[in-house]
C-alpha cells in the first residue's frame, strides 16, 4: 500500500507543478504527471488483486476507503481517466499505452 501512495502522492505534486510551469518545463512536468500517474495505476491493478471481496461495479468500488481517499484529492481534469481506468479493472482489461 506503501508504493501506491508514494505514486500517487508524486502523481499529484507533478500535476501541480504542471499547472504552476509553462513550455518545456511544462511539458516535462505533464510527462513525469503521466508516467506516474500510470504507475500509480498499475501498483491498484495489483492492490485490488489483492481485495477479498473486489467490488462488482464503480459504485461499490468508490466505497472502498483508500479509493474514496484518492477520488477526494484527483483533480477534476484527471477524475474521469482514473474512472475510466477503476472501471477498466473491475471489468478485468488490460489497457495498453503506447510512449
Amino acid at each position: 500500500m506503501k508504493k501506491i501512495d508514494e505514486y500517487f502522492e508524486t502523481a499529484m505534486e507533478a500535476w501541480g507543478m504542471m499547472q504552476e510551469t509553462s513550455g518545456d518545463e511544462g511539458a516535462e512536468w505533464a510527462e513525469r504527471f503521466e508516467r506516474y500517474f500510470y504507475e500509480f495505476i498499475d501498483e491498484l491493478k495489483k492492490w485490488w488483486g489483492t481485495l477479498d471481496h473486489q467490488p462488482a461495479n464503480i459504485e461499490e468500488a468508490e466505497e472502498l476507503p483508500q479509493i474514496k481517499k484518492w477520488m477526494e484529492r484527483i483533480p477534476d481534469p484527471v477524475q474521469l481517466n482514473f474512472i475510466t481506468e477503476l472501471e477498466d479493472i473491475i471489468d478485468g482489461f488490460e489497457t495498453e499505452r503506447f510512449d
